[in-house]
């Protein structure tokens, strides 16, 4: 992934659909991943991956968000 973490967290904190199918997240405590405009609660800094794809995520054992 060429982006910047910073860049990429401030997507996740804004809900940016723009951004969706570019990346996703994976929060460490829950295993579950999402889209960058996920309405879901914004986990803590330190326990989110960054992921190009939802296969990778899976790959790194999380599950997809249900949201």
């Amino acid at each position: 992934m060429r982006m910047q973490p910073d860049k990429l967290w401030d997507a996740v904190i804004s809900c940016h659909a723009e951004y969706d199918g570019i990346f996703y997240y994976g929060v460490k405590t829950t295993k579950i991943f999402c889209r960058p405009s996920c309405k879901s609660k914004t986990p803590k800094r330190e326990n989110v991956d960054f992921f190009s794809n939802a296969q990778e995520a899976m790959e790194k054992g999380y599950r997809p968000c249900k949201r």
